[in-house]
């Protein structure tokens, strides 16, 4: 029995050490444009479990964040994941209220600086990025 408790002390102790951590807690933005900034910077990271939990949870949304994940993982080069991750976001225009639960925020990164736009839709009271405006015919794009 005494040599029974300093192997079951040493397990515990293994096993506190050794618990998960605690998940990250995401800070929720509070307009469309913390929450266009926190998701194009963990993308920007390449950190697309965190830009998951910016995008509204359909199918065309996920779907276009799995091809961004592919080619991030499989396409880019560990020299343009170094650059993307030290890219600054550069907001082009005053973002576009289009009304209280939409904005429109135009926006580049300093390293390949292309001009983009994304959708932030609040809905239940949290903004969520719609990346289904990205694939939508430039006309139906309010200016």
């Amino acid at each position: 029995m005494k040599k029974f408790l300093p192997f079951a002390a040493l397990t515990f102790l293994f096993a506190c050490n050794d618990s998960p951590k605690e998940p990250e807690i995401l800070v929720k933005p509070e307009n469309g444009l913390e929450a266009a900034s926190q998701f194009i910077r963990a993308a920007l990271d390449g950190d697309v479990k965190k830009a998951r939990t910016y995008i509204i949870n359909d199918s065309t949304n996920k779907q276009i964040l799995d091809i961004y994940e592919n080619k991030y993982n499989h396409v880019f080069s560990p020299q343009d994941k170094k650059e993307y991750k030290e890219a600054s976001i550069r907001f082009l225009k005053e973002t576009h209220q289009v009304n209280d639960s939409v904005t429109i925020v135009h926006y580049s990164n300093s390293y390949k600086n292309k001009p983009d736009s994304l959708k932030v839709i609040r809905m239940n009271g949290q903004w969520f990025i719609d990346m289904n405006f990205m694939v939508q015919p430039k006309d139906s794009i309010p200016k």
